[in-house]
């Protein structure tokens, strides 16, 4: 009853004629940046995080919700119309989407997308509601020993997971942690890779690292690939639903939704896992399998719920335990903390009116997104024929005067280059950026609790597992790390089966298959310009998008 009433209190704030229209300001912002090819939610929220930054904390958050969800929604109809997806958890949603749309149905896949979206952002949010205060209540018992080890859990499992290479992952979060350590040391007060440099003292603002690498990074990497061939968008109307597609369409929504709500609350679970999971549920259980892969309404309704729940889910530990498990938790993250506020355990005693606001605003802007946007899709399949030099020109634009406006300091703008700069390089060279992101938000925090858990057991290290939580954390962690060597020592260990007659393969034979997967995981940017076909510069840029968010989801 406690939650209810909060809730009730959020929508009356939500509610109010100002709230209601930064709400709306929210959607309609956050769709129209992420329907813009590789223009993923992780981008869209980094590159309008600065829009919020002069409002009140309450109505900020609320846009921002509206900014959030409309960027998730953005992303159904670039990959439904130009087979393109802003990100990786978009990926499923264009296998079906776009045969729909080529078979002259782009109204019904458009349609299923957005009220899938809708069902499964509302029974998400309304999770979220229910689910944070319990993990609140639970995250208050911990201790600074169990704390720390929750955060080397989130990190190390987000890092270990992306690609094919762990190499790459680990130097990514290295270079996230070493930008975190810039500033002054809270305990000594000495001065850490600062360079000498007294604009440098208070540490790198976690809003224009956020800018550079997300909206300035993906901008110069869509720009080094840019295709001038003209993009072929395939018309729509108003989007509509018959009523077969709706009997076809509802039993997938709960299902995607049961898939994608667990997920996202998980470390490193993202939206891609539940969203494939959703696929190939959606081709066993239908009974028109002969329509996939040709354009099967289930496939488009069920990813597209489970993105969508996955989205709701990703706030929970976000919120209840200040961690984010995807880009676009990170890029929210790094909006609380510019305001001052710590999201935790603590943030629901501390700051509950805002909490509850936000979490009542996603229910609003989640509405707001289905009775805009069904009308509007048309008006967004004209937007994406602008031309891609004017798009990413205005972004970098935007992106500058986004970070400049943070401080008013013109050293801002040389940090947003270098940044962005490194940000192109990791995609080039296909580092993840998550774990740089979450490096540099979670690696000064990591410190802190660090430092407490030493202090408490008298420089002890074995005050680390001093909790029984942190006990178990640390095998999960030690698991996730040595499972791939376990896994290829069991390998190795058993006796292949080889049928009479055939000789055994030797290690030539495993070469082409290793080799291959390594340059599907970072070469694959560096080949990409080689591509003949128009859609391939799209893809470019969808590819840069996972690179930054979906990637990084998962």
């Amino acid at each position: 009853m406690d939650v209810f009433s909060s809730l009730m209190d959020g929508f009356a704030t939500a509610l109010t004629p100002m709230n209601f229209m930064y709400a709306v300001i929210g959607v309609i912002l956050g769709t129209a940046v992420g329907v813009l090819p590789g223009l993923g939610p992780a981008m869209t929220v980094a590159l309008l995080l600065p829009v919020t930054y002069a409002l009140e904390p309450t109505s900020a958050f609320i846009m921002f919700a509206g900014i959030y969800y409309g960027g998730m929604y953005g992303g159904s109809t670039t990959s439904i119309l130009l087979n393109t997806p802003g990100e990786s958890s978009s990926v499923v949603t264009a296998i079906e989407g776009n045969k729909m749309a080529k078979a002259g149905r782009a109204a019904q896949a458009l349609a299923t997308a957005a009220i899938g979206s809708f069902v499964a952002g509302t029974i998400g949010t309304a999770l979220l509601a229910v689910c944070a205060p319990i993990v609140v209540k639970f995250a208050v018992s911990l201790g600074a020993p169990s704390y720390l080890a929750i955060m080397i859990l989130a990190l190390l499992a987000v890092t270990a997971v992306l690609g094919s290479s762990r190499l790459r992952g680990f130097a990514s979060l290295g270079l996230g942690l070493a930008i975190g350590l810039v500033g002054m040391d809270a305990v000594t007060g000495q001065r850490r890779l600062t360079f000498g440099q007294p604009l440098l003292a208070d540490g790198l603002d976690i809003v224009v690292v956020a800018v550079a690498i997300f909206a300035v990074g993906e901008a110069l990497w869509v720009a080094a690939h840019l295709r001038r061939t003209p993009t072929h968008i395939i018309p729509v109307g108003q989007p509509w639903m018959g009523k077969e597609d709706w009997k076809r369409s509802w039993k997938p929504w709960l299902r995607g939704t049961a898939f994608g709500f667990p997920f996202g609350a998980l470390p490193a679970g993202g939206a891609e896992i539940p969203t494939f999971l959703s696929y190939v549920t959606e081709k066993r259980l239908t009974k028109h399998p002969e329509e996939f892969g040709k354009g099967a309404i289930e496939g488009v309704a069920g990813p597209e719920a489970a993105n969508n729940a996955a989205a709701a889910g990703t706030l929970t530990p976000m919120l209840a335990l200040g961690l984010p498990t995807n880009a676009t938790a990170a890029v929210m993250l790094a909006a609380f903390t510019s305001y001052g506020i710590q999201p935790g355990p603590q943030l629901f005693a501390s700051e509950g009116p805002l909490v509850w606001a936000l979490i009542a605003s996603l229910f609003i802007g989640n509405f707001l997104l289905l009775i805009i946007n069904l009308p509007l899709a048309p008006l967004w399949a004209k937007l994406l024929q602008l031309p891609r030099p004017y798009l990413y020109a205005g972004i970098l634009f935007f992106a500058t005067l986004g970070a400049y406006s943070v401080n008013l300091q013109a050293f801002d703008l040389a940090i947003l280059l270098v940044i962005g700069a490194l940000g192109f390089m990791m995609r080039r060279f296909g580092l993840p950026v998550l774990p740089l992101v979450l490096g540099v938000i979670l690696g000064p925090r990591l410190e802190k609790q660090l430092r407490q858990t030493l202090q408490l057991s008298a420089g002890d290290p074995a005050g680390l597992w001093s909790e029984p939580i942190a006990v178990v954390i640390y095998i999960i962690v030690a698991i996730i790390l040595l499972w791939p060597f376990l896994f290829k020592l069991v390998r190795r260990n058993r006796p292949a089966a080889v049928p009479a007659g055939i000789p055994p393969t030797g290690s030539g034979a495993a070469a082409p298959r290793e080799a291959g997967s390594t340059v599907s995981h970072g070469s694959h940017r560096a080949d990409e310009p080689s591509g003949g076909h128009g859609t391939s510069g799209d893809r470019s840029s969808g590819g840069g998008a996972s690179g930054s968010d979906g990637g990084s989801d998962g």
